[in-house]
């Protein structure tokens, strides 16, 4: 295992200093649709330890070791969560597009120590209460009904007629909102701005109104509680306050929303593109548990998480991280790195993964689980419906979304006999 605290590299320290100078912007990247040439570039040059730019120039460090990302996320007392320890925040302007990321909230994701505990407590034991049975009967009936609109035709985009519904639908059934409304399709929209924007998106604006909506399910189910995972917030002896049940919720809905749909793309690009998959899907699908596991290791939905911030001047793989830096979590690149995979081969069966983090801020149990039941349950549901599955383009025409913080595709176009009736 690599010392991860190491020598220090000569004029390695923070903002201003010959590094940063060096460092490797995070936004409009060319090696958007191949991060894991990145990772290999930033790691060749720097190490595991890379000094990169975010949006609009303000440094970084992004950690791209296993080793090191393991260390960084069990030593909360060098590396906390609390945002508001940055030593750049006179740099970041109100609109700044990563805000909804950074920007301080009461909510769980910022919390430390007692508090942490306490209010990770409460949404583990809320979540503790789904049913993961009755959870997979629920994604095989959402499933189906999604299936049947496009079964006829022959052809889909399962991106947007499929996946991303699915985990929608599972995510606000599981919080006690009513799917398929108006209201909570803009609340999914407006969650994908705020965690992945577009060009053309104001992320800032699009998590004010998440929030907004968040606070109306937590009056609706104060009011009217039921067998769901806000009520059991709402009534867990902790006493959280309405406001830190609306931002730890959003933190909820947010990760079994869009990472899972992602996992769920990204698993069937996989069963659709790989012949080590596509020989034994149609022959039971004892490969899909593997195919969802290799794509943790491969292509995790969240590639990056910003972040952890440095409590004291420290080192981290032979860097001088000083008081207040900024470190990513390289998920993705840890997962790939060379020291845990000298021969390049991932061990689809090996749930080693960071995919959902480590240490006390890791995704709160059972949530991986719920995850994937969910994940699970769809792609299985698709390969019974419709057997004969295909892409309907090559698979050098898939696209992935811009994003370094996100692993999806763009489309996922498939075709397979039209079923009738």
């Amino acid at each position: 295992m690599t010392d991860v605290t190491g020598p220090i590299t000569a004029g390695a320290s923070a903002s201003g200093c010959p590094a940063h100078a060096n460092a490797t912007p995070l936004s409009g990247l060319e090696y958007q649709q191949t991060p894991a040439e990145l990772y290999r570039d930033l790691r060749r040059q720097h190490g595991a330890v890379a000094p990169v730019l975010l949006d609009g120039g303000v440094p970084a460090w992004l950690v791209l070791g296993y080793p090191e990302v393991t260390y960084v996320t069990a030593n909360d007392e060098l590396f906390a969560r609390d945002s508001r320890r940055w030593n750049q925040w006179e740099k970041i302007p109100a609109d700044w597009p990563l805000m909804p990321f950074v920007g301080h909230q009461p909510s769980v994701l910022f919390t430390e120590g007692a508090e942490h505990r306490r209010r990770a407590g409460v949404i583990t034991e809320a979540l503790e209460g789904v049913d993961q049975f009755e959870l997979a009967r629920e994604c095989a009936y959402l499933a189906d009904q999604l299936i049947d609109v496009f079964a006829g035709s022959g052809r889909a985009e399962l991106m947007t007629a499929y996946t991303h519904p699915v985990a929608m639908r599972a995510a606000v059934h599981m919080v006690g909102m009513p799917s398929g409304t108006t209201d909570t399709e803009e609340l999914v929209e407006d969650l994908r701005m705020s965690l992945d924007a577009a060009e053309g998106d104001d992320p800032v604006a699009a998590y004010i109104r998440v929030g907004e909506r968040i606070a109306r399910l937590v009056e609706e189910k104060r009011a009217r509680p039921g067998a769901d995972v806000t009520s059991r917030m709402l009534n867990h002896p902790a006493g959280l306050t309405d406001e830190e049940i609306v931002q730890d919720l959003i933190s909820v809905i947010a990760a079994a929303q869009q990472p899972t749909a992602n996992w769920i793309c990204n698993t069937l690009r996989l069963l659709l593109t790989d012949e080590r998959f596509a020989l034994n899907v149609s022959g039971g699908r004892l490969s899909v548990g593997q195919a969802l596991n290799e794509v943790l290791w491969l292509d995790t939905p969240t590639q990056n998480f910003i972040g952890r911030w440095a409590t004291r001047d420290t080192q981290l793989g032979g860097r001088q991280i000083q008081a207040g830096d900024c470190l990513v979590l390289g998920l993705a690149a840890a997962n790939t790195d060379p020291q845990i995979w000298p021969d390049s081969q991932v061990g689809a069966e090996n749930a080693a993964h960071l995919s959902f983090s480590n240490g006390e801020h890791r995704c709160p149990y059972p949530a991986p689980l719920l995850a994937d039941v969910i994940a699970r349950t769809t792609v299985e549901t698709l390969l019974e419906r419709l057997p004969d599955l295909v892409l309907a383009v090559d698979p050098g025409e898939l696209t992935w979304r811009p994003s370094i913080w996100m692993r999806g595709l763009t489309t996922l176009p498939v075709r397979f006999t039209p079923v009738v009736g």
